[in-house]
């Protein structure tokens, strides 16, 4: 790991430029050291067609460098000139409800937008697109000050995406690309049934969420989505890439809807935005566990809310006191090596008149502002511990952008959320260890074990194959509820009921049972007695063993949870979602310290190591240590129990 960084987002196209000098004051006093810039400012780039004006930013970033303070410099795609949209208005995305092109941040429908509007088919918007990238990466590219670029921003497939006709035309050829023909669509699909068989591609029109529409052409709409943003951000990414050597990413949003493994391809360094309720830091702690694995670099957290949400009014709740603090420090305890804050400075005026910031209107700052000056200044006492570790798992936890599309569309559970489900059921019960959230093309080389709940399409990447070695050679698998019963398409098997897993797990699936509407029990080897929630499968044994069975309902006596031998490894078969309790009993492996459920610890490793300890609900937590170890933020030792204040961080080096 490199430099620790702290920051915020600073827009000095808003502000006359003699603020600059006094806005540099204030991010010393904030702790701020990096700063994101003209990810908005296309207008003031090129304010009319050809005609560029970049000095106003290179000024300003000249003066943040001789302050010290990095910029990570954005690319202004999200937002097209008022001139460019006015002269080629198919630039403009087209909405759905109903179809029009999208009106430049003005109107009623859902589909028009302030930002992130420009249809990322049109050849207009792609050229455009290079040129304006292009001098910026030819002014930047090698600018001292500059330690990376952010390409677009919250690139995501805003509504269902964009309905205009060259979308839809591009959507069948990539259908046609896909599946040859029409007939082995209409297979792959099931579209016989309603006698909803396509003729040709061209009578495929995408799917609307205000209808009933059929669940894989829902997934295939979306996937189709996420194949143009990829080529979108791609394209800018071999500009830059020409251009400058400094890390290249993208700033994503929090969900797998957009896979980040596909999009991070060819990018350099995983960036990340978060807005959660200070309720939600325990399960921002499982993105920062799914965002490490993507990419050797540290992820970079780009923006996080500062304060309070806002839009025309304040809202998302005040962070409490505290809650700035350990936000900030969290990601770096995960491994990230970037907190950065929206915003730095409160606007003016415009969209988002309400939201808070490092520093209000008037250049004052926050409660919250110490709190963030606070960690920093932590932080940089705590630089060597942090740049020489790392954080190393021998647990995987699978959460597949596959698996978020198709249960978008074909849940199969009522009220079934994929991510809060993981995030919840299988990776809280997990905070005291270290755990790399993986989507299926990632390795599984080094982990003892891994957890695949809900993997509902389970044959993408080789994963049978490479799971069925990853076992033999001495691996735990710890697979189920309802993984491995559909295709890609969002389509079920109709010869059994998963592809593969049966044959190698040892069970024959009698009955399943996909509604949470009645608890069951298991009884376990030893006698002890827990419930069974949110789906229910049962088995007859063809090679396994019973490690549960149910011990009520109409499953009563059959086995709920099993376990099979396979070489040096095994299958552990899940009926349903186990509790706390049972679920690290199957997974077997020590924490990295024991501690009260709202201590989160991370075990670092390497030429330093020890342990980070975080508070992350606001309540009074317990760590018990197995010797003496130095904190490093007061120099205060600590050894056996140990009690944590709420929102507390404690930088252990044993």
């Amino acid at each position: 790991m490199g430099k620790i960084m702290v920051g915020a987002a600073y827009y000095p196209e808003m502000w006359e430029e003699s603020e600059i000098d006094r806005d540099i004051v204030r991010m010393k006093e904030a702790g701020v050291n990096v700063v994101r810039v003209a990810e908005f400012a296309w207008g003031k780039m090129e304010p009319a067609e050809g005609k560029f004006d970049l000095g106003w930013l290179e000024r300003a970033v000249d003066k943040l460098y001789k302050a010290g303070i990095d910029v990570i410099m954005c690319t202004p795609t999200c937002t097209p000139p008022r001139w460019l949209l006015n002269k080629y208005p198919e630039t403009r995305s087209v909405g759905a409800y109903p179809e029009t092109r999208s009106v430049f941040g003005e109107g009623k429908h859902t589909e028009v937008f302030a930002r992130c509007h420009p249809c990322k088919t049109s050849p207009v918007m792609r050229e455009k697109n290079r040129i304006i990238v292009t001098e910026l990466a030819k002014a930047f590219g090698k600018h001292p000050a500059v330690i990376g670029w952010q390409i677009d921003n919250e690139i995501y497939p805003y509504g269902d995406g964009c309905y205009c006709p060259l979308c839809q035309k591009k959507f069948r050829a990539y259908l046609k690309e896909k599946y040859g023909t029409p007939e082995n669509l209409n297979a792959k699909w099931g579209m016989q049934r309603w006698s909803l068989e396509y003729q040709s591609f061209d009578d495929v029109i995408p799917p609307l969420r205000v209808r009933w529409e059929h669940p894989s052409l829902q997934t295939e709409w979306v996937r189709f989505q996420c194949e143009t943003i990829i080529s979108y951000v791609n394209e800018q990414a071999d500009i830059l890439h020409r251009y400058t050597d400094v890390p290249v990413g993208t700033d994503m949003m929090r969900t797998n809807l957009l896979g980040y493994y596909e999009l991070n391809e060819k990018l350099d360094i995983v960036q990340f935005n978060h807005y959660e309720k200070a309720p939600g830091l325990p399960g921002t702690a499982f993105y920062y566990d799914f965002l490490r694995p993507v990419k050797k670099l540290p992820f970079w957290v780009t923006e996080t809310q500062v304060g309070w949400n806002g839009s025309l009014f304040a809202e998302n709740d005040y962070r409490p006191e505290g809650e700035c603090y350990v936000n900030t420090w969290l990601p770096i305890a995960k491994g990230g090596g970037m907190t950065e804050y929206w915003l730095f400075r409160a606007h003016p005026n415009g969209h988002e008149l309400a939201h808070g910031a490092l520093f209000n209107t008037a250049g004052r700052a926050y409660r919250v502002t110490k709190e963030v000056a606070r960690a920093s200044k932590e932080m940089m006492a705590c630089s060597a511990f942090l740049q020489e570790s790392t954080v190393r798992a021998d647990i995987a936890l699978h959460f597949s952008s596959t698996v978020r599309k198709i249960t978008e569309y074909a849940p199969m559970l009522k009220n079934f959320n994929y991510e809060a489900l993981i995030c919840d059921r299988f990776h809280k019960p997990l905070r005291r260890h270290n755990v790399d959230v993986i989507d299926t093309p990632h390795t599984l080389e080094g982990y003892r074990v891994l957890i695949s709940p809900f993997l509902y399409a389970a044959e993408e990447n080789d994963l049978p194959a490479r799971v069925m070695r990853w076992v033999e050679e001495g691996g735990t698998w710890i697979v189920g509820p309802m993984t491995d019963l559909m295709t890609e398409y969002a389509s079920k098997y109709t010869d059994k009921p998963h592809s593969f897993l049966e044959e190698f797990a040892g069970v024959y699936e009698t009955y399943d049972l996909p509604v949470g509407n009645e608890e069951y029990r298991v009884k376990w080897q030893d006698g002890s007695v827990s419930p069974l929630d949110t789906c229910f499968a049962a088995y007859e044994l063809r090679g396994a063993k019973a490690l549960a069975v149910y011990e009520n309902g109409e499953f009563a006596g059959m086995p709920a949870v099993t376990e099979r031998k396979v070489g040096k490894g095994r299958v552990i078969v899940l009926g349903g979602v186990p509790t706390e309790e049972a679920l690290l009993r199957l997974v077997g492996i020590a924490p990295v310290a024991q501690a009260s459920e709202n201590v989160a610890l991370v075990g670092r490793s390497g030429k330093c190591s020890g342990i980070i300890a975080l508070e992350t609900e606001r309540r009074t937590g317990e760590l018990t240590l197995d010797g003496t170890y130095t904190d490093l933020i007061t120099g205060k030792k600590y050894t056996g129990k140990v009690t944590m204040q709420p929102y507390s961080v404690l930088v252990l080096q044993k």
